[in-house]
């Protein structure tokens, strides 16, 4: 019988705690307390997240493995910190959002920290049975989350997509797990590896087996990360949620599928890299591709923001597609992967916050209504231009050391026609988000609305100032950044077969 250490195991797991603790204390006193707008609320759940938060950077460096199943490494150490952060930016700008919008706040903070929670047991799975779970808790709450504006019937109808293609995506995904536990004869992807290191065990499974395996999960994967074609819930999901679930959705969901993507291609199938390069190299080129071009045609800013995050899945992939386990260098496909998703995480928060705030001074997200924007809220706009400069990839900004990093990785692979499809398409994002940057500046703004100053929050102001800092930080000196994301590849350096 094996013995588990259960002080270290509480140890390994004390963010995931602090986060569970927190979620349940939020559910508690929002039943006991009278009233559901006290600040206590967000309080307590803010102090989780940041405790969390704090306690991750105790973690790298370390190489364990907690309850059989759960890895303790860089990549999840990594992906801790980009999960707790990412929610404490979305707690600053919704705590005016959500008192203003319903009164069944408590639910959303519980939540909030619950969905926190998921994205870094997607992270951590070493395992397919708690890889799957976790995705099915990531995935409920995140239905939750879209339909929270129960009285409002957008919210309910984009609920209810996401729920129908996240049901059908799952259980797609289950069954390509299912073919690769046939496969191998085993959950935990290091056994897995082994099993499929073996040439004799490789002939005859791969065309059999494996690669409808990989295609079959990827439909699950893809999903939380939006991939062409697995993308069709994120505009109507996006437009119907409430915003600040909306950035989540955008960065928080995403991060948790190229976790997955990662820890899973990276450690359980390192063998068959040739041929699910492959496939994500064609899939990259089709997401940015169909992301760009139908963002064009966007009128509602939070749809034009869903294909632009869709494209931003394509660019971001190329980094995966073009790994190369012998590069050492500074910046190799999976660090442009982990780099890309850092400054993804300031530059597309920090649009959302700006979108919010003019959301809830007007309740307008037209694109047409951004008109004159500079005579109301200059320093919005002014902040707006930097993230849509960032999400271009132009410098000096976060997005063009993200693009530089995957791009990179694409030539040194010598997938030079990865590289030039995804400048072709950043070329083309410069149009829609340029479109928006010419309303605010060069048209007059709505007849009647001339002397509005738009206002919001000043929790709101800090998560923007915050934002508006990181993608500027990371444009003008990326290196702090740079050695995070290559500390979370260091994972790589500690499995047998990679």
């Amino acid at each position: 019988m094996v013995q588990i250490n259960w002080a270290e195991t509480t140890w390994l797991l004390l963010p995931e705690l602090v986060l569970t603790v927190g979620a349940l204390l939020v559910l508690v006193l929002d039943f006991l307390m009278e009233d559901d707008r006290s600040p206590i609320l967000p309080g307590l759940t803010f102090v989780s997240l940041g405790g969390a938060f704090l306690l991750s950077f105790a973690y790298l460096g370390l190489d364990r493995t907690a309850l059989f199943m759960f890895e303790v490494d860089n990549l999840t150490a990594f992906f801790r910190i980009l999960a707790t952060g990412t929610s404490i930016l979305i707690l600053l700008v919704s705590i005016d959002y959500v008192r203003s919008r319903s009164r069944h706040t408590g639910e959303f903070y519980s939540l909030l920290l619950w969905v926190t929670l998921a994205v870094i047991l997607v992270a951590a799975s070493s395992d397919l049975i708690l890889l799957y779970l976790s995705f099915e808790l990531l995935s409920i709450t995140s239905y939750i989350l879209v339909g929270w504006l129960r009285d409002e019937a957008y919210s309910n109808e984009a609920a209810i997509k996401y729920l129908l293609y996240g049901a059908i995506s799952s259980a797609v995904m289950l069954y390509g797990m299912s073919l690769l536990y046939g496969a191998a004869g085993s959950t935990r992807l290091e056994d897995i590896a082994r099993t499929f290191s073996d040439p004799a065990v490789r002939v005859g499974t791969l065309d059999e087996l494996v690669l409808p395996a990989v295609v079959l999960m990827l439909a699950g994967f893809g999903f939380k990360t939006s991939l062409v074609p697995f993308h069709q819930w994120a505009p109507d999901a996006y437009e119907g949620a409430p915003t600040p679930v909306t950035a989540f959705l955008s960065v928080g969901s995403k991060a948790a599928g190229f976790a997955v993507l990662t820890r899973v291609l990276l450690t359980a199938l390192p063998m068959f890299q040739i041929d699910w390069a492959a496939v994500l190299a064609a899939v990259s080129i089709l997401t940015m591709t169909l992301g760009n071009l139908v963002a064009l045609m966007q009128t509602n800013m939070k749809r034009l923001l869903a294909y632009s995050s869709i494209a931003q899945a394509g660019y971001i992939l190329v980094g995966l597609a073009a790994f190369v386990a012998t590069d050492t260098s500074t910046l190799n496909g999976l660090a442009g992967v982990l780099l890309y998703l850092v400054a993804y995480l300031f530059t597309n928060l920090g649009a959302f916050i700006a979108v919010i705030a003019y959301e809830q001074a007007t309740g307008s997200v037209a694109i047409e209504d951004y008109a004159g924007m500079v005579r109301r809220a200059p320093w919005l706009a002014a902040a707006l231009v930097v993230f849509f400069l960032s999400l271009a990839g132009i410098p000096p900004t976060a997005g063009f050391v993200g693009k530089l990093a995957v791009f990179g990785a694409a030539i040194n692979a010598q997938l030079y026609y990865l590289a030039i499809i995804g400048v072709i398409n950043s070329v083309i994002s410069v149009y829609y988000y340029f479109n928006v940057v010419r309303q605010m500046f060069f048209m007059p703004p709505p007849e009647g609305s001339e002397g509005e100053r738009v206002r919001y929050p000043q929790a709101m102001g800090l998560a923007l100032a915050i934002s508006l800092v990181g993608t500027l930080l990371i444009g003008i000196y990326p290196q702090p950044f740079l050695d995070l994301a290559n500390l979370g590849r260091q994972f790589l350096a500690l499995l047998p077969l990679v």
